[in-house]
């Protein structure tokens, strides 16, 4: 059966036969939203019991999405870490030139980040159906010959705010300023690096990071005021 998250907007499937008649939610696997589901044979039970016929109860109540996810859908390989401290930082990056990809690993590597090289925007979407990560890396032609329509700064335009704003995206390109704020801004992104400046890829990058870092925290400072958080 096909279950989607009304929190995240995440959508799964699972297998019918592995959830207990009487379960009531199932965990989203990104934002740990409880899902509630009405199954076929909990449809079954309602009517057995109405002819007062013994029916075998389950004591769980939830269902974690590992639990749930069928084997034509779920695949180990496609969880980007089996353990990550709780202060650990994850970074995504999404680029195909060995070069540029070895210049970004030196630099997250210097800043303590644990990391993920994705080989297409495919293996991007299956690992953030299991992890949201703090920064990624994306170049714009990344898997798609056309900037404008790559689908994972799409899928990322998609993300709950309160999502979103948590995960700091570099955007490469070959056709903007390094540090265009207002190109930045339209694209939906928190910083820009031409290629042409990679070898400072570090410097760019740590200085965007800190501006966005200091935006949030005077943001949930006054989140924190007004009581919403």
């Amino acid at each position: 059966m096909d279950i989607s998250c009304d929190k995240c907007n995440s959508k799964f499937r699972v297998s019918e036969e592995k959830i207990p008649v009487e379960l009531k939610f199932i965990l989203c696997p990104k934002c740990k939203n409880k899902i509630p589901i009405t199954t076929d044979r909990e449809t079954e039970n309602n009517d057995l019991k109405k002819l007062d016929r013994p029916v075998v109860h389950s004591k769980k109540e939830e269902l974690t999405f590992d639990e749930a996810v069928t084997s034509d859908s779920y695949d180990a390989a496609d969880k980007p870490f089996d353990f990550i401290e709780e202060e650990g930082k994850t970074a995504l990056v999404c680029e195909s030139d060995p070069e540029l990809i070895k210049i970004i690993l030196e630099a997250l590597n210097l800043m303590e980040y644990t990391i993920t090289v994705a080989r297409t925007g495919r293996d991007v979407m299956k690992k953030m159906r299991y992890h949201v990560y703090d920064v990624i890396v994306l170049n714009e032609k990344f898997d798609n010959s056309n900037p404008d329509a790559n689908p994972v700064l799409l899928n990322l335009e998609r993300l709950p705010i309160s999502i979103r704003r948590d995960i700091f995206l570099a955007l490469l390109s070959d056709r903007f300023r390094t540090m265009d704020n207002m190109t930045a801004f339209q694209k939906s992104v928190n910083v820009i690096i031409n290629i042409n400046n990679m070898q400072d890829f570090g410097k760019i990058f740590s200085r965007g990071l800190t501006d966005h870092e200091f935006f949030y925290k005077i943001l949930r400072d006054a989140m924190k005021k007004m009581g919403r958080v």
